[in-house]
């Protein structure tokens, strides 16, 4: 039973048309995913169905009595003493009539946020970004809604925060309950909804399944509808060059293909065109010394907290290394130290030689407000320069997404996604050996979370990386640094080889928040239709075996056959017989690690090529 209906739904913002006469709706227990690229109208959408917007035009249909809560981006917290008066301040629980259930409401609320890890005693005007959002999340909860509305829910929120999120809304929240999430985390969406729905130039979508599902069939459609616009175009083209022909054609010509291509020609007018997409280049610069960064016993507190104790590492040319900890653990102190911007309380950090470092973070704390985006990139100047070639600042600001008319509004009149592409625009204009982001991924759409991922994984030069997105540190770094406790940290922090899923095989056992794939179900609780896929994915230590291979299979075989060589040599009976002995024990063995090494090889070549098409199990 659906318990929303949108029906020819208009919403324009200016001349762009956020929804173009578009339809959906949402059965009870129902997890959907809103995807779809900034400036879309995502957030417009989620507005529209909580009834805080009004479409131009069509008609949204709710059931009667539906309890809908939204909790938007940037929550806003009403000023009480604690996080607690705020959050009834802010609305809701007041609202229940019956006393009893409005106490049972409180306790609730008191729950959800120990859940979250928040102190309801606490001054919510001293907050940051992330506590804002857990408590607007605690207060969402504890009023037990029909319809749970989430605008980027994960932003600004830890790993460990958003796995108990996860386990929230598929375990407790599940049962009758729905929900409607725009997030960007696509490790979140994997395991949490049951359907995506894509907003796309005004229309919306619908795909079965988690984001894995969604990928899988997008690039299916994406391949066919590439093919049936070739077509198209090579049909007009064809049509244009016969209507051009001299006197002799136009006069035998026939009145229904004139028609017919005016037909075509309206229709190639009125084609909807797929929204651009970044063009990221990043400047590499000259190559650094081979060690980038080699640390030494090194220790800071402040107070009585440790954030560093004792740490010994190497970070060589390269290396592209991902800080794991929850919120508050340390990591941008531990940046601060790494790159020499804070005195350590003991110990050592040597930094390499010709190095040439953009600092993220720092660049976002540079933003003025005041200026327009194009002098943010090249002050004074209608000219950038990247990776050795000179482009124009309107071009290169384009590769960003940036209209000329964009290329000239103030920083401060801009959304969260541009102020982001805005800070990687004038990151990449950097020559830089040495990346260090912290938290580049906040606001930026999956299409460009892809792409940023991608022109990471082929930076040549070395990366320090900052996230709490899981796959986004799967697909880029190389190696992890992580607290040891977690997630009450020490002091001490341990590295660990490959991305974040390699942490979780190999950190020491830890209570975390059980992912919903690991929960045991009762059998009457398991799903019977659409079972969300698990994503094929490949590890980093796979991914290295994988490329190690052939050639560790040339030198068997080489070995083999310099061996069999040796061995049929004409004085091979005077080679010691200590030696004989070996050779014919190697000998014997080789056939069987070829095979292995062939075997294996094979073995990850499919499960790589099913990772890169995106296939699900």
């Amino acid at each position: 039973m659906s318990i929303f209906s949108l029906m020819d739904a208009q919403l324009a913002w200016g001349d762009a048309a956020l929804l173009d006469h578009a339809a959906m709706s949402l059965e009870a227990g129902e997890r959907v995913g809103l995807i779809g690229r900034n400036g879309t109208g995502k957030s417009s959408l989620l507005q529209v169905i909580a009834k805080k917007e009004k479409l131009d035009a069509g008609e949204l249909r709710m059931q009667d009595g539906l309890r809908a809560v939204y909790v938007e981006q940037e929550p806003a917290l009403p000023a009480a003493p604690t996080f607690r008066e705020s959050l009834i301040a802010r609305g809701g629980l007041d609202a229940i009539a019956d006393d009893r259930e409005k106490w049972t409401a409180y306790a609730r609320l008191d729950e959800y946020l120990e859940k979250l890890s928040l102190p309801g005693d606490a001054d919510p005007q001293k907050a940051s970004g992330g506590e804002k959002k857990r408590a607007a999340l605690a207060l969402a909860l504890s009023l037990k809604p029909d319809l749970l509305l989430l605008d980027e829910p994960t932003n600004h929120l830890d790993v460990e925060t958003i796995l108990t999120l996860e386990s929230i809304l598929t375990g407790e929240f599940k049962n009758s309950r729905s929900l409607m999430v725009i997030t960007h985390d696509r490790a979140f969406l994997d395991d949490t909804v049951t359907r995506i729905i894509e907003l796309d130039r005004g229309v919306l979508r619908s795909y079965p399944g988690n984001f894995a599902a969604y990928e899988a069939r997008k690039e299916e459609e994406l391949a066919a509808e590439a093919l049936e616009r070739a077509r198209f175009d090579k049909f007009h083209a064809q049509e244009e060059v016969w209507i051009r022909k001299g006197i002799e054609a136009r006069r035998t010509r026939n009145e229904g293909r004139v028609k017919r291509l005016e037909e075509l020609r309206r229709q190639r007018a009125a084609r909807r065109e797929r929204i651009g997409s970044i063009n990221l280049t990043i400047d590499a610069g000259e190559k650094s010394g081979k060690v980038v960064a080699e640390v030494t016993d090194l220790t800071k507190a402040f107070g009585n907290r440790t954030i560093v104790k004792g740490l010994n590492f190497k970070l060589m040319r390269g290396d592209k290394l991902g800080l794991l900890g929850h919120n508050g653990a340390g990591k941008s102190t531990l940046i601060k130290l790494l790159l020499g911007k804070l005195a350590p309380d003991s110990g050592t950090v040597k930094l390499g030689s010709n190095l040439q470092i953009a600092y993220f973070d720092q660049l976002r704390e540079q933003l003025d407000d005041t200026k327009t985006v194009a002098e943010t990139i090249s002050p004074g100047s209608d000219w950038v320069e990247v990776a050795g070639e000179r482009k124009h600042i309107m071009s290169y600001l384009a590769d960003f997404l940036f209209s000329p008319q964009r290329a000239n509004v103030p920083v401060g009149n801009l959304s969260g996604g541009e102020r982001n592409r805005l800070l990687l625009a004038r990151l990449f204009a950097l020559p830089a050996n040495l990346l260090v982001l912290d938290e580049p991924t906040n606001d930026l759409d999956i299409d460009s979370l892809e792409l940023l991922e991608e022109t990471l994984e082929n930076y040549k030069g070395t990366i320090i990386l900052v996230s709490h997105d899981r796959r986004f540190l799967d697909d880029v770094v190389t190696q992890v640094l992580a607290p040891v406790n977690w997630p009450a940290p020490d002091g001490r922090w341990m590295e660990f080889i490959g991305g974040y899923e390699d942490w979780v095989q190999q950190r020491p056992a830890v209570e975390m928040p059980a992912k919903p794939s690991e929960k045991v179900k009762a059998p009457a609780e398991r799903p019977v239709k659409n079972a969300p896929p698990q994503r094929i994915r490949m590890s980093f230590k796979e991914t290295k075996e994988l490329e190690e291979l052939p050639a560790k299979i040339e030198a068997l075989e080489t070995e083999q056959s310099d061996l069999m060589t040796a061995m049929c040599a004409a004085d091979y009976f005077k080679t010691d017989v200590a030696k004989q002995k070996a050779d014919k024990e190697r000998s014997d063995a080789l056939p069987a690690l070829i095979e292995a090494a062939y075997a294996r090889w094979e073995e990850l070549t499919a499960k790589s090529e099913a990772a890169a098409q995106k296939k699900t199990v």
